[in-house]
C-alpha cells in the first residue's frame, strides 16, 4: 500500500475574502487562494485589480468585510500591523521607509530596540543582533553603515532585515524590483530563494512577466476584485502565462526605428549642472540633443540625478549652470508655464504629487494645462458642456476604466490614472516631451498601451526624453541610451548596441566611461 502524502502546510490562505470600503467601492470579491509555506507565490493583474488590497489585509492596514484570512492555519482577524507582526508577518513596501541619517542596524531595530539599564539604546547589542542576522540571511549589509550612503538595492536588503527582525516567517513584497538594475534584481532573487529554502514564505505583486518565471512557483491572478486564475508555474508556458496574466494577447510592442540620418537637433542642452540646498552637486556638466522623431532614453539608479534633470527641463528648478535649447530657443531657468508655452510637456515621476490632483476630478485635472484654450475656453470662461465632452473622448480613446469625467482622479488605478497624465501632456502634439518613470507600478497591458503612444508621439515629430528605471523598456522606445550616475553622463550607446547588463554595470559605476564629450556619439 503507497503511504498517503501529506499536504503541505499552508503559510496563507484566502477564503472568499471580500472588502467593500465605506463609500461602497469593492475592491475584492470572493478572493481565495492558497500559498504553501516556504513558497514563493506571485500575485498579479491589472492595475485596480485589488493586489494591493489583498496585501493591506494580510498585513493589518485593512480589515475584510467578509472572508476568512489564515495564516499558518490559523484564522486571524488583524485589527492594524502589530497584529500582523505579532503573527510573523511583515511587509517590504514598494516605497522604502528607512532614516537616511540613521545607520543599518539602527533602521533595523528602530521600534524595536535593545535597551540598557535607564532604558538608553544598547547601540552595540543593536549592531551585534544585526551582524547575527546578516550572517543568517545572507544578506551582505554593513551593520555600521549610514543608509544615505546605500544604493538603492542594498537599502532594500535593509528593509528585509527590518521585517526579519521582527520575527516574519511570511514576507509581503510590493513592486520590489521597481528600482532595482538587473544586477541588483539577481541579488535580489537569489536572497528572496535562500529565505525560501529556509522555510519563509514570500508573496510578491510584480508586473513583470520575466520576474514571475524566473522567480515563483505559483501565481495568482486578479481581474477586477476577483480571481481569474491560479497555477503551478511549471504547468503554465510563456503565452499562456502571459494570457493568464492579461486576460489577452499583449500587442506587438512599438517597432524599432529603422538606422537613418539624424535630422539637426531639436533639443540641445549643454553644460547643465545643479547643487542642491545642501551644497550636493547633484548635477554636473550634463549635456545631450535630441532630434525630431527621436527617443533619447536616460537610464540611471534612483538617486543619480534624473529627478534633477527632469525638474530642470519643466521649469521646476534653475540650473545653476548651463541651458537647454529647444528650436533654438533656451527654455531653462523659466517658469513652468513659460515651458509649457514653447512646447515642452512633462509627465513627472510621482504622479500623486506632482502629476495629478488626486482630489479634484478628471476634468479638473485635464483642463490643469488646457482651461485656456479655445474651444473649452470662450471669453476667459470654460465652456463646462464643451470641455466634459471633450474628457469624455480622451477617457474613450485612452481606454480609461472610469465611472467619467466627474470621478476623483485619486479613485483611478495607477495605470488609469497614468493614462490620463499621458493624454493631457500630449493633447497640444509639444515639441519635447519630458517622460519620467511613465510606466512605474502600471500592469504590462497598460505599460504596452503607454509605450504605443509615446511611439506615435515620436512618429509625429516629436522629440522625447524617457527618463525610465525599467532597461526592458529603454530598450524597447530608445532610439539612444545615456547613462547617468552621480550626476554625470557616463556612458552613451545606440539602443541596438547595448544589452541591460551592460546598462546595470554602468548604472552602478562599474563600466568604463564611454561618453568622451561628443553629445552625439554612440558607443
Amino acid at each position: 500500500m503507497t503511504p498517503a502524502i501529506a499536504p503541505p502546510l499552508l503559510a496563507i490562505a484566502l477564503e472568499d475574502v471580500e472588502k467593500r470600503y465605506p463609500n461602497g467601492t469593492l475592491a475584492n470579491s470572493g478572493v481565495s487562494f492558497t500559498v504553501a509555506a516556504g513558497e514563493i507565490h506571485a500575485l498579479v493583474g491589472e492595475n485596480g485589480a485589488g493586489k494591493s488590497t489583498v496585501m493591506k489585509m494580510l498585513y493589518g492596514l485593512e480589515r475584510p468585510t467578509a472572508g476568512i484570512l489564515r495564516i499558518h492555519g490559523r484564522p486571524v482577524d488583524f485589527r492594524h500591523p502589530g497584529d500582523a507582526i505579532a503573527a510573523g508577518v511583515g511587509l517590504v513596501a514598494q516605497h522604502l521607509n528607512l532614516v537616511p541619517s540613521l545607520t543599518v542596524a539602527e533602521n533595523v531595530v528602530l521600534g524595536h530596540e535593545p535597551r540598557r539599564a535607564g532604558g538608553r539604546l544598547d547601540r552595540a547589542a543593536a549592531a551585534a543582533r544585526v551582524r547575527a542576522l546578516v550572517e543568517q540571511s545572507g544578506l551582505a549589509v554593513d551593520p555600521a553603515a549610514t543608509v544615505a550612503s546605500l544604493p538603492v538595492g542594498v537599502r532594500q536588503r535593509v528593509e528585509i532585515l527590518k521585517v526579519l527582525h521582527r520575527g516574519a516567517r511570511t514576507l509581503l513584497l510590493d513592486e520590489p524590483t521597481a528600482v532595482l538594475t538587473p544586477p541588483e534584481t539577481a541579488t535580489l532573487f537569489a536572497t528572496l530563494r535562500q529565505l525560501a529554502a529556509a522555510g519563509r514564505t514570500i508573496l510578491v505583486i510584480t508586473h513583470k512577466l520575466d520576474e514571475v518565471k524566473a522567480l515563483a512557483g505559483g501565481v495568482t491572478v486578479l481581474c477586477q476584485g476577483r480571481v481569474t486564475g491560479s497555477a503551478r508555474m511549471a504547468e503554465l508556458d510563456e503565452g499562456a502565462l502571459s494570457h493568464l496574466m492579461v486576460g489577452g494577447d499583449l500587442p506587438p510592442p512599438p517597432p524599432r526605428r529603422t538606422a537613418r540620418t539624424r535630422p539637426a537637433p531639436r533639443v540641445v542642452a549643454r553644460g547643465l549642472g545643479y547643487v542642491d540646498d545642501d551644497g550636493a552637486i547633484r548635477l554636473r556638466d550634463v549635456g545631450f540633443d535630441v532630434a525630431p522623431g527621436e527617443i533619447l532614453g536616460i537610464a540611471g539608479v534612483e538617486g543619480n540625478g534624473q529627478d534633477v534633470l527632469a525638474r530642470l527641463l519643466s521649469g521646476a528648478a534653475i540650473p545653476g549652470a548651463g541651458d537647454a535649447r529647444l528650436d533654438g530657443r533656451v527654455f531653462t531657468g523659466l517658469s513652468p508655464r513659460a515651458v509649457r508655452a514653447q512646447g515642452v510637456a512633462v509627465v513627472t515621476e510621482d504622479r500623486l504629487h506632482d502629476g495629478a490632483a488626486p482630489t479634484l476630478s478628471i476634468l479638473d485635472n485635464l483642463l490643469a494645462t488646457r482651461y485656456a484654450h479655445p474651444p473649452l475656453s470662450q471669453r476667459g470662461l470654460i465652456d463646462r458642456g464643451t470641455a466634459r465632452r471633450w474628457a469624455q473622448a480622451v477617457i474613450d480613446g485612452f481606454g480609461v476604466r472610469a465611472a467619467g469625467p466627474h470621478q476623483p482622479m485619486g479613485a483611478l488605478s495607477g495605470g488609469n490614472m497614468q493614462k490620463l497624465i499621458l493624454a493631457r501632456e500630449i493633447a497640444d502634439a509639444p515639441a519635447f516631451l519630458v517622460a519620467s518613470q511613465p510606466t512605474r507600478g502600471v500592469d504590462i497591458a497598460a505599460a504596452s498601451a503607454l509605450h504605443s503612444r509615446l511611439a506615435a508621439l515620436r512618429d509625429q515629430g516629436a522629440a522625447i526624453l524617457l527618463i525610465s528605471a525599467d532597461l526592458d523598456e529603454l530598450l524597447a522606445l530608445s532610439d539612444r541610451i545615456a547613462v547617468l550616475y552621480r550626476g554625470r553622463i557616463v556612458a552613451r550607446f545606440a539602443a541596438g548596441a547595448v544589452d541591460a547588463q551592460t546598462l546595470g554595470l554602468h548604472m552602478t559605476g562599474l563600466g568604463p566611461s564611454v561618453d568622451g564629450g561628443d553629445h552625439d556619439a554612440v558607443a
